[in-house]
C-alpha cells in the first residue's frame, strides 16, 4: 500500500538477536553494514559487516600490466575471491563472511569518477547487504544474489548521474521478483516521513501497484479531498501524471508527481474502474493541489431501534490508516462513546490500505482481552513466531462488527484476522485486498530508504492471506436488507448516511443478533 501521502504500509523490524522477536516501527541507519572512507594511495571505500566476530577484510590493488583493464575487470583472483578493477584510481572493497565458505571473502570493484555516482555506489552496497541478510526468499528468487552485485557495479561503474546509478539498483532490485521490496530516493524518503506525521500537500489519493500487472489503482479517496471532488473513484487506474506515461513507474514515484505546493494544478488520466475494457472509459482531469488533512479517525453514535422496539445506540469508528496516532485516537473515540452508554459498537476499515503494523496490532489491543495471539509471522527461514499479548484489557467488551472489503489492505487485514480468530467480531463486507507480506523500511547513509519484504503473515488461525485475503463472515448485499430494521429506517424524518449505508444496516442486524444471544460476540 502507499497512499500519495506515502505512509509506510509495513515497517515491521524484527530485531536481530536470539531472544524472543521484538517489533521496532524506528526508522534506524542499518547496524548490519559500517561504511567509512579510509585515506589511501587508491581512495577506498569499505564495508565491513559486523555480524560476524571473525571476519576479514583488506583493500587490495590490483595492477598486474600484464593484463588489460578489461581482462582484470573480469578476473578472479585467489581462491575464494572474486576481483574488479578498471583504469579508476579507486576501488570498492565488500567484505563479508559466507556461511557457504569456510573462509572471509573480499570483492572489490571499480568506483566512479563521478562523486554523485561514488555515493549511489555506497548505497548499491548497502541494498545488497541488506536483502541478503533479510529478504524473506532466501534463494533471491533462485539467483546468486552476490553475483547480481557483481554485475550491477560494473553496469554502474560507467555511468554520470545519480538518477541512472538509482535506477540499476531499482533494476537489482525487480530480479527478486516481489513489487514490494523497492529502493525510494531520499526525497521521496523524505515525504514519506512527513506523510506519515500527516502533513501534506497534493490531492488526497491512495494508491497501490496492482502485484499481478503492476498497474496503478486508486484503494481510495480522501473525504473532501481534490481528487474525490474530481470524481476519481476507487478502482480507478491511473494511465498519466501531467502527460506522462505511467508504464513502469512503481507507487511510490507516482504520489510523488501527484504531491505538490498547493495552488498547482496536476494533470491525471484516469481509466474507470467500471469499464476497463473500454477506451471510451479514460479521461483526464485537472485537480487542484490542496493542504490535505489526514485524520485516521472518525467516528459517531448511531441511534438504533431494535426489531423489539429497544432504542439503543451503536458506536461508529470509522479508521482511515494506520498512522502513529491511530490506536491513541481510537482509544479516545471509544472511551468519549463509553461515557455516552453506547452498548454496540462497528468498526469500519473500508478502503483503509493499511500503515504501520504496530498501529495495528496497538488498535487490537483495545478491543482483546487476555494473552491472544494477535498474528503469526514466518521468516526466510519457515520460522513462525507468535506476536501476542500480555495480559491485555479490553476498553469494552460489547458487541462488535469490522466491516471490510476490497479496499482493507494490509495492517486492516492484520486487525481483522484478529480479532476475527479470536471470537471478538463479526466481519461484515466484502473480500479484503490480500496483502500477507511485511516489509522492513531503513534509511540508507544517503537519505534513501529501502523497503525490503522480511517475512510473511497469518491470522491467529494460522489462515494465510498474502494474494488470497479475508472472506468475511456476510455479504453485505441490498438482497439482506429486507428486515424490520429497514421498515423501521424508513420511517425516521432524518436519516444520516450512515443510517443508509448497506454495509452498517447489516452489520446493526448482526449486532441484534448478538445481543439477542447475550454475548459480545
Amino acid at each position: 500500500m502507499v497512499m500519495e501521502a506515502l505512509r509506510p504500509n509495513l515497517d515491521l523490524k524484527p530485531t536481530h538477536c536470539t531472544c524472543t522477536p521484538t517489533i521496532s516501527i524506528e526508522f534506524l541507519r542499518p547496524t548490519s553494514l559500517s561504511l567509512s572512507l579510509r585515506s589511501h594511495r587508491l581512495s577506498s571505500l569499505i564495508i565491513r559487516s559486523k555480524r560476524r566476530s571473525k571476519l576479514s577484510c583488506m583493500l587490495r590493488h590490483k595492477s598486474d600490466p600484464s593484463i588489460s583493464e578489461e581482462q582484470q575487470l573480469i578476473k578472479s583472483i585467489g581462491k575464494g575471491l572474486f576481483g574488479f578493477a578498471a583504469a579508476a584510481a579507486a576501488l570498492l572493497s565488500v567484505c563479508y563472511d559466507s556461511p557457504a565458505l569456510s573462509e572471509s571473502l573480499t570483492v572489490a570493484f571499480p568506483v566512479s569518477r563521478a562523486q554523485e555516482v561514488n555515493t549511489v555506489q555506497r548505497t548499491l552496497v548497502e541494498a545488497w547487504g541488506l536483502i541478503r541478510e533479510t529478504f524473506i526468499d532466501p534463494t533471491f528468487n533462485h539467483q546468486d544474489w552476490d553475483s547480481k552485485l557483481q554485475q550491477t557495479m560494473v553496469e554502474m561503474f560507467p555511468l554520470r548521474s545519480s538518477d541512472a546509478a538509482y535506477n540499476k539498483i531499482s533494476a537489482m532490485l525487480s530480479t527478486l521478483g516481489d513489487p514490494f521490496t523497492r529502493i525510494i530516493s531520499p526525497k521521496e524518503y523524505q515525504s514519506f516521513r512527513i506523510g506519515n506525521d500527516g502533513n501534506l500537500q497534493g490531492v488526497g489519493l491512495f494508491i497501490n501497484a496492482e502485484p499481478r500487472t503492476g498497474h496503478l489503482v486508486v484503494l481510495s479517496c480522501v473525504d473532501g479531498s481534490p481528487a474525490a471532488r474530481a470524481g476519481i473513484h476507487e478502482g480507478d487506474e491511473l494511465i498519466e501524471i501531467n502527460g506522462e506515461r505511467l508504464d513502469g513507474v512503481d507507487s511510490e514515484a507516482a504520489a510523488q508527481k501527484l504531491r505538490g505546493r498547493a495552488g498547482t494544478i496536476v494533470t491525471v488520466k484516469v481509466h474507470s474502474s467500471k469499464d476497463l475494457g473500454s477506451d471510451s472509459s479514460i479521461r483526464e482531469v485537472k485537480i487542484p493541489r490542496e493542504y490535505i488533512k489526514l485524520s485516521p479517525i472518525s467516528s459517531a453514535i448511531i441511534p438504533h431501534r431494535t426489531a423489539d422496539g429497544h432504542l439503543t445506540k451503536t458506536g461508529y469508528v470509522k479508521l482511515s490508516a494506520f498512522s502513529q496516532t491511530a490506536a491513541a485516537d481510537m482509544e479516545n473515540a471509544i472511551q468519549e462513546m463509553e461515557s455516552q452508554d453506547v452498548r454496540a459498537y462497528i468498526l469500519d476499515l473500508r478502503n483503509n490500505p493499511g500503515g504501520l503494523v504496530k498501529a495495528g496490532l496497538d488498535v487490537a489491543q483495545i478491543w482483546l482481552d487476555g494473552d491472544e495471539t494477535l498474528v503469526n509471522t514466518i521468516d526466510r527461514d519457515g520460522n513462525m513466531s507468535h506476536i501476542s499479548m500480555v495480559d491485555g484489557h479490553a476498553i469494552t467488551n460489547d458487541p462488535l462488527v469490522v466491516l471490510v472489503n476490497e479496499g482493507s489492505a494490509s495492517a486492516s487485514e492484520i486487525l481483522a484476522g484478529a480479532l476475527h480468530d479470536n471470537g471478538r467480531a463479526i466481519l461484515v463486507g466484502h473480500k479484503t485486498f490480500g496483502k500477507g507480506k511485511i516489509q522492513s523500511v531503513t534509511e540508507l547513509h544517503d537519505g534513501s530508504a529501502l523497503f525490503v519484504t522480511v517475512a510473511k503473515y497469518l491470522s491467529p488461525a494460522l489462515h494465510d492471506i498474502d494474494q488470497v485475503g479475508i472472506s468475511p463472515d456476510v455479504q453485505c448485499t441490498t438482497d439482506m436488507l429486507n428486515s424490520p430494521k429497514d421498515s423501521l429506517l424508513k420511517d425516521k424524518s432524518s436519516i444520516s448516511s450512515l443510517e443508509t449505508d448497506s454495509c452498517i444496516m447489516v452489520a446493526e442486524h448482526e449486532l441484534d443478533i448478538q445481543q439477542s444471544k447475550g454475548t459480545a460476540t
